[in-house]
């Protein structure tokens, strides 16, 4: 049960990072008048967007596995909650400690959004 609630807070911060930066990142590749509405720009922002969602969801994600897999001792588990996790981990290992994993993780959800979003929008583009 310890984690649920890393879990769902994992996920509420790739799709609130994820969704932004694609469009954000379309727009300004569209505005920026070098590049059309095509499946190039669409590679660009979602390659972007799975690096962004990366770099947001990788310190929950340690955080997460690590309640998943501690030990209870004493009767107290080692992390309180997620906010405990990441400052005790960040405290006792560094910042960069909450980055372990990044590139499997990146390796993940950069070809899901590429794949995802070049679907998203031919599909957008069929006269239905």
């Amino acid at each position: 049960m310890l984690g649920v609630i890393p879990t769902a807070q994992r996920a509420a911060i790739v799709v609130g990072v994820e969704l932004p930066v694609y469009d954000i990142t379309k727009k300004h590749l569209l505005q920026s008048g070098q590049m059309g509405d095509t499946i190039l720009t669409h590679f660009i922002a979602s390659f972007t967007c799975g690096l962004a969602g990366a770099l947001a969801s990788n310190p929950v994600d340690v955080v997460r596995t690590r309640m998943m897999n501690q030990r209870v001792s004493s009767g107290a588990p080692m992390y309180k909650g997620t906010m405990d996790g990441l400052m005790l981990t960040w405290k006792n290992e560094g910042f960069f400690a909450l980055y372990k994993g990044f590139w499997p993780n990146w390796l993940r959800l950069g070809p899901w959004n590429i794949i995802f979003f070049i679907t998203f929008e031919q599909l957008k583009k069929l006269p239905f």
